[in-house]
């Protein structure tokens, strides 16, 4: 696995490249669709592909090691196979829901102990459990086991959830260095930044991952609650910290105005539930602003659901139809909005590479942060 990078915006830290993986390769900056279960909600594997135009998508462990678990992904021969993808996976590594979860789990420095969601067993997750997971499912790119931080955090509490995000992470790349990849190909571990809001944290921790010298780092702790500006001046802080030539993955992160700020800043790979949990709400990202298409005045407009869409759904359906199912809950419904929203998504992110590449990135980018928060 290897990380070109191929194109610097002049008047940004937006850059253009690819990550190549045993899978295939990865044009960045790039979107990931968030597949928690094995399945992006409601959307064929084809669809993925050929609709979305996704290059890689997020699955999720602890989901996954609770429903279907590692002994089914083994037999199956790992995640790809378990759910015929053959494009690159990322995992993250549990964290996020541990720290979702803060009323049913205790973390020591051993480890979590938490409470399943689905059946209320009790579990334990270690950094080195949460490798071993990972390995068993089999995803290209594997997150390290890390501590994320509420918003907002105690000083204290964020100092020393980031020294043990740490020592965490060098319990991890010990049990990457005694284990081997179950299905002969490869998995990167990229670790994890933390510091919760706190710039001499993040500086700190930013310098601790980048002498790890991963093929690639993440990260973590920011979009849960911090205002937009404290997302961006995290952000900015560690990517002047961490190596150029590696790619850097915001996780968690956004919206699509989000998403262009961050390139901005230098960032390469995003995930977000939001294409297609807020999908599910009748909320859609369109190029010129944003639909909630349970309005009324959607009622009786029969018009293209997005003349500019670039997936089939876009133009064969109109936004009539669409309030219909959606207010009436009608699973296609779902289904559509998700596709557009997700194929917005990845689309946005071609056009961005293509601007950075011609060098007309920043000022499409603000005129672009403009139209994509209006309400149409």
């Amino acid at each position: 696995m290897h990380f070109e990078l191929l194109h610097q915006d002049k008047n940004s830290q937006a850059r253009a490249g690819k990550l190549v993986t045993d899978h295939g390769e990865i044009e960045t900056p790039i979107f990931m669709p968030v597949g928690t279960v094995g399945s992006v909600k409601g959307i064929h594997q084809h669809e993925i592909e050929n609709e979305i135009k996704a290059q890689i998508i997020l699955g999720n462990t602890y989901h996954l090691f609770l429903r279907p678990g590692t002994e089914v992904l083994e037999a199956a021969g790992g995640l790809h196979k378990f759910m015929n993808y053959n494009r690159p996976i990322l995992t993250d590594s549990g964290g996020y829901q541990v720290y979702s979860m803060s009323g049913s789990r205790k973390i020591t420095e051993e480890g979590v102990k938490f409470q399943s969601h689905v059946d209320g067993s009790y579990h334990f997750f270690t950094p080195e459990r949460a490798i071993d997971i990972q390995r068993s499912i089999g995803a290209d790119i594997i997150m390290a086991f890390d501590e994320c931080t509420p918003y907002p955090c105690d000083y204290q509490y964020a100092k020393r959830s980031m020294k043990m995000t740490h020592r965490w992470l060098d319990r991890c790349f010990t049990q990457m260095n005694n284990t081997e990849p179950k299905y002969g190909y490869e998995q990167a571990l990229f670790p994890i930044v933390q510091g919760s809001v706190y710039t001499d944290l993040r500086q700190e921790s930013a310098k601790y991952i980048a002498d790890t010298d991963s093929l690639g780092n993440a990260i973590g702790g920011l979009s849960v609650g911090e205002p937009a500006e404290e997302l961006y001046a995290m952000t900015e802080v560690v990517t002047a910290i961490l190596p150029k030539e590696k790619p850097r993955y915001l996780m968690g992160v956004g919206t699509p105005i989000n998403l262009l700020e961050c390139i901005a800043l230098g960032i390469d790979m995003f995930d977000c539930v939001m294409p297609t949990r807020n999908a599910r709400h009748g909320m859609l990202f369109t190029s010129e602003g944003i639909i909630n298409i349970k309005n009324k005045k959607w009622e009786k407009d029969f018009s293209p659901i997005d003349p500019n869409g670039t997936s089939s759904v876009d133009t064969f359906y109109t936004k009539a139809y669409l309030r219909h199912l959606v207010r009436t809950k009608e699973s296609l419904g779902l289904q559509i909005a998700s596709i557009h929203n997700l194929a917005f998504y990845l689309a946005l992110m071609k056009e961005a590479r293509t601007r950075i590449i011609d060098g007309t990135f920043t000022e499409w980018k603000n005129k672009m942060v403009v139209k994509l928060g209006q309400r149409l």
